[in-house]
């Protein structure tokens, strides 16, 4: 009977050894990353509830449905964090599959709710007189459920065509082990690729826009018609430009290098490590569902308010409940303030 090598089988243990332990390094960092993304977009989607429900503006739902998709996409992530961190704990590959079509739905979602709030605010800006008559509820309604649609069809497409999954005899639970390249390629270049053009679009047609009312503003000036301030819809459109802006740099820095790493990687497989896309590009990618409500709702001075509001509230109730302070009567019982949807929309 052959000896085996000492020395071959130590170093398959310490590569063993190396890759459970950066697994459980990963795990960690999505279970803090996914922490953050519902601690970020859950205060926010209730406070925007609140809004909703006092002011009844219907563009805002755009805002708060970007806000739940956020926090599904936390929600999904949180069990590929589990998983990472359970190793060598593996799924079957039926389940994998229903999972990774889970977080491609929640990603999906959360795309296409920034699509909408641009395209929303792009409204406001291009026909801010009609936009009102324009923006219904019946209308908002339909967005958002063909939104929905729209992602799970996208997510769960895999799961019902079986020729877009890929059997692997590896265990991990990623994109690259259970999705086929041809699904993913379409789903890169029929999706993401557009939103992009899209927002640069939207943007350039804002840009236009505000230059024209400069212009004008400038004519007038020199005619010594109008005072040194702006006028409101002119500092309205610069502010809408610039949550536009940031909306797009942000979406483009966190997932523009996964996408374009995937589309390399497919086409060549040996040009990129697989690794690098999942345990870097990934995270940087979902980082964008962190930063979503920082730009669209913790930029808003009244959404501050209501929420340092909220957490003194939940403050004086555990300290309550603890017995270590005591609520004096008169103060901060008031109603919160009601929340203007023109400040909230710029």
């Amino acid at each position: 009977m052959a000896e085996e090598d000492p020395v071959g089988g130590t170093e398959s243990w310490c590569v063993s050894h190396s890759t459970a332990v950066a697994s459980r390094a990963v795990g960690a960092i999505l279970a803090l990353l996914a922490s953050l993304i519902l601690a970020a977009n859950v205060p926010v989607a209730i406070v925007l509830l609140c809004h909703i429900h006092k002011s009844g503006s219907k563009g805002l739902c755009f805002v708060l449905n970007l806000a739940l998709a956020d926090a599904m996409v936390g929600f999904t992530v949180m069990g590929v964090a589990i998983d990472e961190i359970s190793q060598p704990f593996y799924l079957s590959q039926n389940f994998c599959v229903l999972r990774m079509a889970f977080v491609t739905s929640s990603c999906a979602a959360s795309i296409l709710s920034l699509i909408l709030v641009a395209c929303d605010r792009h409204l406001a800006i291009r026909k801010p007189f009609h936009y009102l008559q324009l923006v219904t509820g019946l209308r908002v309604g339909l967005c958002l459920l063909g939104l929905w649609l729209v992602a799970a069809i996208v997510g769960f497409l895999p799961v019902f065509i079986p020729r877009f999954r890929r059997v692997s005899d590896h265990w991990k639970c990623s994109f690259f082990h259970v999705f086929d390249p041809s699904y993913m390629l379409t789903m890169f270049c029929l999706g993401f690729f557009p939103a992009l053009f899209l927002f640069l679009y939207l943007y350039c047609d804002m840009l236009k826009i505000a230059s024209v009312h400069v212009q004008h503003i400038q004519k007038v000036k020199q005619a010594g018609l109008a005072g040194a301030c702006p006028p409101p819809r002119v500092t309205s459109d610069m502010k809408a430009m610039r949550t536009v802006a940031a909306l797009i740099g942000c979406f483009t820095v966190s997932w523009l290098p996964f996408f374009i790493a995937s589309v390399v990687q497919m086409v060549c497989a040996e040009c990129l490590p697989y690794r690098l896309i999942e345990n870097f590009l990934w995270l940087l990618g979902l980082g964008n569902s962190l930063l979503n409500p920082l730009l669209y709702s913790y930029w808003q001075r009244d959404v501050q308010l209501q929420l340092s509001q909220l957490a003194a509230a939940l403050r004086r109730r555990i300290l309550l409940r603890l017995g270590h302070g005591r609520c004096s009567p008169g103060r901060d019982t008031k109603a919160l303030a009601a929340v203007s949807c023109l400040e909230l929309q710029d």
